[in-house]
């Protein structure tokens, strides 16, 4: 019951950030993503230093700074083809062929995160799973960060003129590729020639992954003192959360 209410809601997140979309004005759909991008780097941020990076050395012996390096730098690769939509960069203009290399960087990027998420709900002795039997802080993560992406993919279709029909169903593309990556790592024990693969090495380069959205999230600059105010509180939400659910 558990796998089925979390794939409903990995992909309720993705609905719910399109169809947002629909009911605001493209200036309020900005301000929002920015505040919600700034919580989801907030809370990303914190679960990487305080849950999943401690864990990680604690219970592998590989050399695990090595494969979150290696997913800091195919977050840095994504992000050359999704153009920065994972941390609210919208740079299509009106009339614009559709970016299916932004696309399918977003993809490999949302089914990536399933694969540890799976293992985890099945019970693979990674990270995630050691100490936590109930722990959802890896589920939060990605659920907090798909709306505020979600917004941004739909907003820029609409405004590229791609049409509200292949916008959903690009979007619903989307919204399926985490719980893919989920299914896949939650059906790996049963595949023998993973038998002896780590489940850690995935979790790291996801780690990696999250460290460069949120720190690119943080760094990032905004348009005048009183959002960038606004974003640092909504920042400090986000890793108050993330501490408080650990």
């Amino acid at each position: 019951m558990e796998i089925f209410l979390i794939v409903f809601g990995l992909i309720a997140s993705v609905l719910l950030g399109g169809g947002l979309v629909s009911i605001l004005q493209r200036s309020e759909n900005e301000q929002l993503i920015k505040l919600m991008l700034a919580f989801s780097g907030g809370f990303l941020l914190s679960i990487a230093f305080i849950h999943f990076i401690p864990e990680l050395y604690e219970h592998t012996e590989l050399n695990i700074g090595v494969f979150i390096l290696i997913g800091f730098l195919i977050q840095l690769i994504l992000e050359f083809f999704s153009g920065g939509i994972e941390h609210g960069h919208m740079h299509l203009h009106k009339n614009a062929k559709l970016p299916v290399g932004m696309i399918l960087a977003l993809c490999i990027h949302s089914f990536l995160e399933g694969i540890p998420l799976g293992n985890q709900l099945a019970g693979i002795e990674i990270a995630t799973a050691h100490h936590h039997d109930n722990d959802h802080t890896l589920f939060f993560g990605i659920l907090f960060h798909r709306i505020p992406v979600a917004i941004a993919l739909m907003t820029l279709l609409y405004t590229a003129g791609i049409g509200w029909l292949k916008s959903w169903w690009i979007l619903g593309i989307f919204a399926i590729t985490t719980p893919l990556g989920l299914l896949i790592g939650f059906n790996s024990m049963n595949l023998t020639y993973l038998n002896a693969f780590d489940f850690n090495i995935i979790l790291a380069i996801v780690v990696g992954m999250f460290l460069h959205i949120s720190t690119t999230i943080i760094f990032e600059t905004s348009e005048n003192h009183k959002f960038n105010f606004l974003k640092l509180i909504t920042i400090f939400i986000g890793c108050s959360i993330a501490f408080l659910m650990h």
